[in-house]
């Protein structure tokens, strides 16, 4: 006898043209429901439900094993497809139903602690504690199909551009940026220690100067850091370099990827090629270098009309070397009320700014929260700056100009949301290049890479590296959507000297940079073509392409936002056996 039923079709994929046809289906219970004579179950596989029904004609020991049934058994059938009486329009196969003719109970199963259904609105802790009940809806099924899809796709249409796809260690030397990596003790070394990659960033340069032309990966990193709804501590990259290439070539590569995943994966024609804004023009008008551009609000800078004004707050501002900017709310004065505006003010203080000035356009004249600090000729200037109409509500904020980007930033897309105007059904995509090579750490006056350290300045400004680095641009690119960076990537030093360079703007001395870098810059020594590259965060991008809250939606087996994992209670203590192994002691 068979131990298992051999299935001719899936639950979910059976339609009229299979009426009369003899079916083996193998799923589960999803409820049963007793009418005395009839017993009806909806059986469930990953493809959907079909009905399946155990009628009066049924040999009296399966109508006993039916009645028997409960939700999660896990069971195959037998039985004919016939033409469901009542019909049920909002289920696919809901036109039909399978006439049981023989059944076998593979298993049984408790009263499950979370309902195996999309709508079941379970707290998350408890879901991702009984995953594999909640990997069963079908919502999660179809996220994990989805996201085998993109990944599929990603390796066929990178094969096609000539890429091959190379697997570079898991067990790498820890990074300059330690302090999020994680550490794996070396058993045969005692004392040192592997770290797990948060990137296999100078593996894939390493690539390039092996002569692989063009390289590609759908790789696991990891990063330990706090994490928010798309942040995960593991998390998977599609990560690729290119040889003998500029900034062009690298973006149309990805803009033909883009294009063809969402057509084929969501039937959504994109416009190429994407625009591009400089990173200080993404900033002055959307108050960010992850743009959303789906709607206004574009700041208006007002420092010309505030530096001699007789509020201090902004006079004061200028003086000081910032910022006054703000965003015209257009019909926002009927519809945010002070109480909001109070709410967005202790709201914008997260990113350090000291207040938020308001002005309400009305058809008698206009009342401000610094109206009493300046003139009617001042007042008016403001307004018509912003291009205040009756009904509008305009939002400004003084200070840092990256504070002021920054909460304006916040308040746009905020406001946006409130207002209805983030539709998940516009994709735009967009690139934002000319990003600042360095950053100036305010208190201690040292540079870091605003990418990384392999990054190059942009051809014009190599000269500003010695008199003026903070003024460098790289040749760097971010590709965004909807406000979301997708992915980045620049175009890669290959010189040799001007890597050292860096190391020294970045304050590594030579002893140092050979220490940690010396595998790469050794590399440098024997030939290196021009390259670039990118990196996609796939998870990310699956949520995204979704339209899904969260990227634990679109994971099988996610961390908690305490970097635990509910299923498997890891991480977890280990022996001192094992730590003497590895010669290792923890402290009190």
């Amino acid at each position: 006898m068979d131990t298992v039923y051999k299935r001719t079709h899936m639950c979910g994929e059976l339609t009229a043209k299979n009426i009369g046809e003899a079916v083996v289906l193998n799923g589960w219970i999803q409820k049963r429901r007793n009418l005395g004579g009839l017993i009806f179950c909806d059986l469930r596989d990953r493809t959907g439900l079909v009905q399946i029904v155990f009628g009066e004609d049924a040999p009296k020991p399966l109508f006993e094993a039916a009645d028997g049934l409960r939700s999660e058994y896990v069971v195959g059938v037998k039985g004919l497809v016939r033409e469901r009486e009542s019909k049920n329009a909002a289920l696919a196969t809901g036109g039909l139903e399978v006439s049981v003719r023989d059944m076998r109970v593979y298993s049984e199963a408790e009263t499950p602690p979370i309902y195996v259904r999309d709508d079941d609105n379970a707290d998350e802790n408890l879901r991702l504690r009984y995953r594999c009940l909640d990997l069963r809806k079908h919502k999660m099924q179809r996220n994990l199909r989805f996201r085998h899809a993109v990944a599929k796709l990603t390796r066929d249409y990178f094969d096609a551009q000539g890429f091959t796809e190379i697997e570079t260690p898991m067990l790498v030397k820890p990074t300059p940026e330690g302090a999020r990596d994680y550490l794996v003790p070396s058993r045969v070394n005692p004392g040192l220690f592997y770290a797990l990659p948060q990137s296999p960033q100078l593996y894939k340069q390493l690539l390039m100067a092996s002569g692989a032309d063009r390289y590609v990966q759908i790789v696991k990193c990891f990063r330990d850091e706090d994490l928010r709804a798309d942040r995960q501590p593991e998390f998977t990259q599609v990560d690729l370099e290119m040889s003998f290439a500029d900034e062009d070539d690298v973006i149309a590569v990805q803009e033909g990827y883009l294009a063809r995943v969402f057509k084929e994966l969501l039937d959504v024609d994109l416009k190429i090629p994407f625009p591009r804004y400089g990173y200080r023009e993404a900033l002055e008008r959307f108050g960010s270098d992850k743009p959303d551009t789906r709607f206004g609000f574009e700041l208006v800078c007002a420092s010309d009309a505030a530096k001699d004004c007789g509020f201090r707050v902004f006079s004061d501002a200028v003086a000081a070397g910032g910022d006054v900017r703000g965003i015209n709310i257009e019909g926002g004065a009927a519809r945010l009320s002070r109480k909001d505006v109070d709410k967005l003010q202790e709201d914008i203080k997260a990113f350090g700014a000291k207040g938020l000035a308001w002005m309400r356009v009305g058809a008698d004249g206009t009342s401000s929260s610094f109206g009493k600090f300046m003139n009617e000729a001042e007042m008016t200037r403001f307004t018509e700056l912003f291009s205040g109409k009756p009904g509008d509500l305009i939002l400004i904020v003084a200070g840092e100009s990256g504070v002021v980007f920054d909460s304006l930033g916040f308040l746009r897309r905020e406001i946006a949301g409130r207002f209805g105007l983030l539709d998940d059904a516009r994709r735009e995509l967009l690139w934002v290049v000319d990003f600042p090579l360095l950053a100036r750490d305010a208190e201690s006056g040292r540079f870091s890479a605003m990418h990384h350290p392999f990054t190059a300045p942009n051809a014009e400004d190599i000269g500003l590296l010695d008199t003026d680095p903070g003024a460098v641009r790289a040749r760097a690119y971010d590709i965004v959507m909807n406000g979301v960076e997708l992915g980045g990537g620049s175009i890669r030093i290959h010189d040799r000297a001007l890597q050292m360079k860096m190391f020294e703007i970045l304050g590594l001395s030579r002893e140092e940079a050979e220490s940690k870098f010396g595998f790469l810059l050794d590399a440098f020594r024997y030939g290196v073509p021009p390259h670039g590259g990118l990196a996609y965060g796939l998870d990310r991008l699956v949520m995204l392409l979704l339209g899904a809250q969260s990227i634990r939606e679109v994971m099988a087996f996610p961390k908690n936002q305490a970097a635990v994992c509910p299923v498997s209670g890891a991480p977890g203590e280990v022996s001192r056996e094992q730590l003497a192994e590895l010669a290792l002691t923890l402290g009190k």
